[in-house]
């Protein structure tokens, strides 16, 4: 039995990972597949990657190619969600802000530096024709539970996450929405610790196969908006509008969309320079 790590978020988007490893399909090929959760998202990922913790991420885009050209010795092997994410922009219930306008020069509160919470704040920033340097301001709150404390207590001033993660904080008053800002390209993609890669590409082929299968028909297992909005405490309205907006991919992300990806985040300072698609991706 092989035994692989592999970390994401525990939003509804991974839930056929849950699904498939439920069935025991991993199990079933000789790979004892064990997930991790990553309250903390992206930025959480890129450590244990780094630090060898897990083997593969289910990751947001930007923020692994930022790791990767900052020298996570990973590879992009697959888009898993090409959809755009939406994310909800958020103050406090009672917060003096009502638009993403008077936000401007406030603090964000973020999971960490490097995270899919940072980067964004900068491409809505961007959208909205602010001063990068001076109309930003951070403040670290490790997850969505420092978010509810921070923006509470006017530690922060705003809070971004993906919109339908948060909808249940916005329905019992705890957060108000200001707005939304989508990522301008496909949202979360598999990467892979390359020394994985290069010593376990059939085991890494075989995962691959199972939860494709899963995400090619996800939207047409019976019930499974009812199943979602049980488990993650949503919405049915929420959750059939959160599907229709969603697509799954099983194909590795294309060289265009990751130079795009890299000039806007050059553009933003985000990374110091572009690499060549080859050292970002690794097509199996």
């Amino acid at each position: 039995m092989k035994n692989v790590n592999i970390g994401g978020v525990p939003e509804h988007f991974n839930l056929a990972w849950y699904l498939t490893l439920k069935n025991g399909e991993y199990k079933d090929q000789g790979i004892n597949l064990r997930w991790h959760d990553y309250y903390g998202g992206t930025g959480a990922m890129c450590k244990a990657l780094r630090e060898k913790d897990i083997d593969i991420a289910v990751i947001l885009t930007e923020g692994i190619i930022k790791d990767i050209i900052a020298g996570n010795p990973s590879k992009i092997v697959q888009t898993f969600v090409k959809s755009p994410l939406i994310w909800g922009i958020h103050v406090a219930a009672n917060s003096k802000y009502n638009s993403i306008a008077s936000l401007k020069g406030t603090k964000a509160a973020i999971s960490r530096y490097g995270s899919g919470s940072h980067l964004m704040a900068y491409i809505n920033a961007k959208n909205n024709n602010w001063n990068l340097e001076k109309d930003l301001n951070f403040e670290v709150i490790k997850n969505l539970d420092g978010a509810v404390e921070g923006l509470k207590n006017g530690t922060a001033d705003y809070f971004m996450w993906e919109k339908f993660t948060t909808k249940p904080l916005v329905d019992n008053g705890t957060f108000r929405s200001v707005g939304d800002c989508p990522t301008p390209w496909p949202c979360f993609v598999i990467a892979v610790r390359e020394d994985f890669i290069e010593n376990e590409k059939d085991t890494l082929k075989t995962i691959l196969n199972i939860i494709n299968n899963t995400t090619k028909d996800f939207k047409h297992i019976p019930s499974i908006d009812k199943t979602i909005a049980n488990r993650y405490e949503q919405k049915l309205e929420d959750v059939q509008e959160w599907l229709g907006l969603t697509e799954w991919s099983q194909n590795v992300i294309d060289e265009k969309t990751v130079n795009k990806i890299q000039k806007e985040l050059l553009s933003l300072n985000i990374i110091p320079k572009t690499v060549e698609y080859n050292k970002l991706v690794f097509k199996l």
